[in-house]
């Protein structure tokens, strides 16, 4: 008698939900190409979207465009929320992980230095439950634009020294690419305004027990140049260290 897949639960997953989270600040001349390349991205099988854009309440046309969303693309699941004030990317996160209603959140950055289409390598550890945390890596291999030696190398400081305190071996903490099991945001208080958000949590999610299985997978990067917006600075990186040590510390 052939074997009835109806009596094996693992052939019929649950449909899973990924939240998207988009903070977004003066990025009026990406935001609705952005949207569109999440929208185009394959998902893994049974894998559906809701896209939550946050406007850190942005001073250029952002917000005009973010409200014709809905109307270009009428068919997807959409929340907006236009900040008051401007707080950082860190505020617009915890905005985010707040409305989001996914199994999953997948972090996404509105300047189309990161590409959507690697969303299949970034939750397939999860969805396959092989994961509760996947974090990209633009230094393991993919495609990158050539850009800036210092920041480079400031990446690499800066994650080897939260290795250092972490006891993680990652490659690219500062990495845009963050993809985390609802359930474990919902347990981390989360404090940093800005730039800070990616040491924070990553400092956050290695003392959580028990022990989160964390994964890394190589994703493509086309950074910008300051001349074609980008906003990160040394002063950043600066508030990166400092933020470090705090968290290995202290909550």
């Amino acid at each position: 008698m052939p074997d009835n897949p109806a009596l094996h639960p693992q052939h019929n997953p649950p449909v899973q939900k990924v939240s998207i989270v988009i903070p977004v600040y003066n990025e009026e001349a990406t935001i609705q190409t952005l949207v569109g390349l999440v929208i185009e991205a394959p998902l893994p099988p049974r894998v559906k979207r809701e896209i939550i854009c946050i406007n850190d309440c942005s001073k250029d046309g952002t917000k005009a465009m973010l409200d014709e969303l809905p109307q270009l693309y009428p068919t997807e699941e959409f929340k907006i929320v236009h900040k008051p004030v401007n707080q950082g990317k860190g505020a617009a996160l915890r905005d985010g992980f707040k409305v989001a209603t996914g199994d999953l959140v997948l972090v996404q950055d509105a300047d189309l230095e990161y590409d959507p289409q690697d969303y299949i390598k970034l939750l397939g550890p999860i969805v396959d439950d092989k994961a509760d945390v996947v974090y990209g890596s633009r230094f393991i291999g993919e495609p990158h634009r050539v850009l800036y030696y210092w920041h480079t190398l400031g990446n690499k400081f800066l994650t080897s020294f939260s290795n250092m305190f972490t006891n993680l071996n990652l490659t690219d903490m500062e990495v845009c690419y963050k993809v985390f099991r609802k359930s474990v945001l919902d347990r981390i208080d989360l404090k940093c305004n800005r730039f800070g958000f990616e040491p924070e949590v990553t400092a956050k999610i290695a003392r959580m027990r028990p022990r989160l299985r964390i994964y890394e997978v190589g994703v493509a990067y086309y950074g910008r140049s300051y001349e074609e917006g980008k906003k990160i600075t040394w002063k950043d990186g600066v508030k990166a260290i400092l933020t470090i040590i705090r968290f290995r510390f202290s909550d």
